[in-house]
């Protein structure tokens, strides 16, 4: 399954686990089919640690989930870590407090492992992941200079079959 989310700084295509992670994946799909995700902003851009986004208003502290209830429960993967460049992991406020936002990481990320579910990776566009990461930022780490996902393509759809 694969999902490319098309930026300001370019085409970044995605491979999911639906099966390791498939309430995640779910909610992810549905985001990216319904256009939940079109003009989200990276709100948070930290060198040599990681991009976040998926905040309809912005500011890092909205989003909801697919379903009626704003979270859903994480799907931590023993076998599934932060271990390079290019994981994707729901963002959370706290243990399943999962909603939209997300996060792609810069680097191998252990002090994340076992508190946010990575439920897929970057296989390609890893060079606008590096374009990314050079945006310049404010002192909160917000690029300077909005840059957005403006939408999504999912290349194959799961849900149409999860009923």
């Amino acid at each position: 399954m694969s999902v490319t989310l098309h930026t300001d700084v370019g085409d970044v295509k995605l491979e999911l686990f639906c099966e390791e992670c498939p309430k995640t994946c779910y909610n992810f799909l549905a985001l990216c089919a319904s256009d939940y995700y079109n003009d989200c902003v990276f709100h948070r851009n930290i060198r040599g640690f990681l991009a976040q986004t998926g905040d309809p208003s912005g500011t890092g502290k909205g989003g909801r989930s697919c379903w009626e209830e704003r979270y859903f429960p994480d799907e931590i993967q023993e076998g599934i870590k932060h271990s390079k460049r290019g994981m994707v992991s729901m963002a959370n406020s706290g243990p399943n407090k999962n909603s939209s936002q997300f996060f792609f990481t810069y680097a191998e990320q252990v002090n994340l492992d076992g508190k946010y579910t990575v439920f897929g990776h970057v296989i390609s566009g890893l060079e606008v992941l590096d374009d990314l990461e050079k945006v310049p930022v404010d002192e909160k780490h917000r690029p300077i200079t909005d840059i957005k996902i403006r939408r999504a393509t999912i290349h194959a759809n799961p849900i149409a079959e999860w009923g």
